[in-house]
């Protein structure tokens, strides 16, 4: 039997995901599915780029303001959630369009997770009390040395998965790395035997464009209102800065400029830095992925490409043509 079709649409930030996807949706017959947490949570609206309420009605995303702030969400709860939305697509005869920007998360659906000790609370209360100590960099550059691949994939101050990398670590003897290797060895993660995967990467071929689009939507996110935005989640009560969704870029720095801790210009060069980080880190991803058709968004003199060129090539490339 031929296998159901899934597409993904992947790419840093910035880089116009979203507004192809919207067009793709007035030409083939797909259902969104949002791969992106931090537009899983509820509130999070200008800092994450999401779709307009305007937007969405018209073009519904699934897996869009699905949680509080306070309710982590993890990369577990991302393959549940998406292997229930992309069933449901394919049982009303439409094809999954799974587009975001956090690898994570995809690479999690393709190749499955990799069975892991539990949790021990002592080893993870020693891991906390170095952090507090010395800062979660100085965890992070523990963890580097031990699992340097899986270190270069997570932010120094990512404390959740520093945490509980290095807590695997000093539990089992094995890295997180070696699990996971062991359990793809295995035949782990059936993703791809089951469906007809596709694979779409929107880049621009001059890093200087990514970053002068990353800077220029940061200065419309503080236009729009992103500091009240944030002021709203501080003022609750009940977040803190560790929490998941407080660590996402942009609402991170502002969350340290309305504690008194940085001044307003330095908030804005700071967001502004991590998110470039961001995007480096989306391509260094991306560079090492297989499958993937490079859709780029200019011409081989540097020159943009508009939205309808863009949308003609990926309708006539050969993948979209096998779906």
């Amino acid at each position: 039997m031929q296998r159901p079709p899934v597409l993904f649409l992947m790419g840093p930030t910035a880089s116009g995901k979203t507004d192809l996807a919207l067009r793709l949706r007035e030409h083939l017959p797909v259902e969104l599915i949002s791969v992106d947490s931090t537009l899983v949570y509820q509130g999070m609206d200008i800092g994450s780029a999401k779709p307009s309420a305007e937007e969405l009605a018209e073009t519904p995303h699934r897996l869009i303001d699905i949680r509080d702030p306070a309710d982590p969400y993890s990369a577990a709860d991302f393959v549940a959630d998406a292997e229930r939305e992309i069933a449901a697509i394919h049982a009303a005869a439409r094809i999954p369009l799974l587009v975001g920007g956090t690898m994570l998360y995809f690479k999690a659906l393709l190749e499955g997770l990799a069975s892991m000790p539990p949790s021990d609370p002592e080893v993870r209360a020693a891991i906390e009390s170095e952090a507090a100590s010395h800062g979660w960099p100085h965890v992070h550059a523990q963890l580097a040395q031990v699992d340097p691949a899986l270190a270069a994939e997570i932010h120094p101050h990512h404390s959740q998965r520093i945490s509980r990398a290095l807590e695997v670590y000093r539990i089992s003897g094995q890295t997180m790395t070696a699990l996971r290797q062991q359990q793809a060895a295995a035949g782990g993660g059936d993703f791809r035997q089951r469906f007809n995967v596709q694979q779409l990467a929107l880049v621009p071929r001059d890093r200087q464009v990514l970053h002068q689009r990353i800077e220029q939507r940061f200065e419309q996110m503080l236009q729009q209102g992103l500091v009240a935005e944030v002021e709203g989640f501080y003022r609750r009560g009940d977040l803190h800065r560790n929490l998941p969704a407080i660590r996402a870029v942009g609402y991170r720095q502002v969350w340290d400029y309305l504690a008194g801790e940085l001044s307003y210009e330095q908030m804005q060069e700071r967001a502004v830095i991590a998110t470039r980080q961001l995007a480096k880190r989306q391509m260094t991803w991306l560079r090492s992925w297989e499958g993937l058709k490079w859709v780029l968004t200019q011409d081989i003199d540097g020159k943009p490409l508009s939205g309808e060129e863009i949308l003609r090539f990926c309708l006539n490339s050969a993948p979209l043509g096998a779906i």
